[in-house]
């Protein structure tokens, strides 16, 4: 059973120990080597170098100790509505399409609370097709995303934004479709300035995918890597992602930095894993994740991001009730409220 000091990193199925290295540039990874990433949504990068990856199962730990008092957010309700009110008006006015507007969560968290007990929990009754953990000097993670970032393979490279949820097909609206459609051309875009001309499709649509207690509208966007890319080229021309930023994105960009008034850190940014040698890598979207941070008074506490996309067509009440639908399984899995 791992310390609770112990580095260590597990995507995939596989469990990287004997930290070599932690680097806080993306130019590392040309270097070669097995590296676990985190690029946080403002741009902090930590990129862990592991000597020693094997695939295995999660490793065990203790128990999991449930946070039982009420989480603090970001931005209250009155607040988030009146955001999105406002990504409305900047609508009207032409400035932008759609928004993703963010809170984050955050509750005290004891010093010796180990978050790879929360990992376990989440991985039993909240499976991800994304999920893992990276605990480093730094950075002290549990994610359990749905969503596909990037996966590369030698010069392929993929892209599978989420626009859209709700806990039923049926309860998906005209207006999630129409801000899936919005993200794909996003992300066509910032493919393209790193791919071969005329190699950018979309080869997956509006697809319906089923996960613990919710589906989502997923496409599939891909392209071939010009020769001579290099992985701080590739997250440099996608960063943030697409799905969790907005269109046109800096406009999106002004419009967060406006609206939101913390940083997300590595909720909805890049989370995952490269191996530079193999020349592939599968990065999730840093959404459905908790990380440990200290408040400015010093205090561990645990945070977890939860957000929605804003077109004209949003309702604030509506939305506001999304980002509660999006945090209730995994914040009710950490604070004991929902049953195993």
């Amino acid at each position: 059973m791992p310390s609770l000091r112990e580095p260590l990193a597990w995507f995939a199925g596989r469990l990287a120990t004997d930290l070599v290295e932690v680097r806080h540039d993306v130019t590392a990874l040309d270097e070669g080597g097995w590296w676990a990433l985190v690029v946080d949504f403002e741009g902090a990068v930590t990129a862990a170098r592991f000597a020693h990856v094997v695939p295995t199962a999660l490793p065990g730990t203790g128990p999991w100790a449930p946070l039982r008092d009420d989480w603090r957010s970001s931005l209250a309700r009155p607040a988030y509505e009146s955001a999105v009110r406002e990504v409305r008006r900047r609508v009207s006015r032409g400035d932008v399409y759609q928004v993703n507007v963010c809170r984050v969560l955050e509750h005290d968290l004891g010093e010796d609370a180990d978050l790879l007990a929360l990992a376990g929990l989440t991985a039993r009754h909240n499976p991800a097709p994304f999920g893992g953990v990276l605990r480093v000097p730094g950075v002290d993670l549990v994610c359990a995303s749905p969503e596909l970032f990037l996966r590369r393979d030698g010069d392929v490279v993929t892209t599978g934004p989420i626009k859209g949820t709700a806990t039923t097909a049926k309860g998906l609206r005209e207006k999630d479709v129409d801000e899936n459609v919005m993200i794909v051309d996003l992300a066509r875009n910032d493919l393209s300035v790193v791919c071969l001309p005329g190699s950018v499709s979309v080869p997956e649509l509006l697809s319906v995918e089923q996960h613990p207690g919710l589906v989502h509208l997923v496409s599939r966007v891909g392209g071939r890597l010009a020769p001579g890319t290099s992985w701080g080229r590739l997250l440099q021309a996608t960063l943030p992602p697409a799905s969790v930023t907005g269109a046109p994105k800096s406009s999106a960009l002004q419009a967060i930095h406006d609206l939101e008034p913390v940083p997300r850190g590595p909720y909805c940014g890049a989370v995952g894993w490269v191996d530079a040698d193999a020349g592939t890598a599968e990065l999730a979207v840093g959404i459905r994740t908790f990380w440990a941070a200290r408040d400015p008074t010093g205090r561990r506490v645990l945070r977890y991001g939860t957000g929605a996309g804003i077109t004209w067509g949003s309702d604030p009440a509506g939305e506001w009730a999304e980002t509660e639908l999006k945090a209730a399984t995994l914040v009710g899995l950490a604070s004991g409220r929902v049953t195993p």
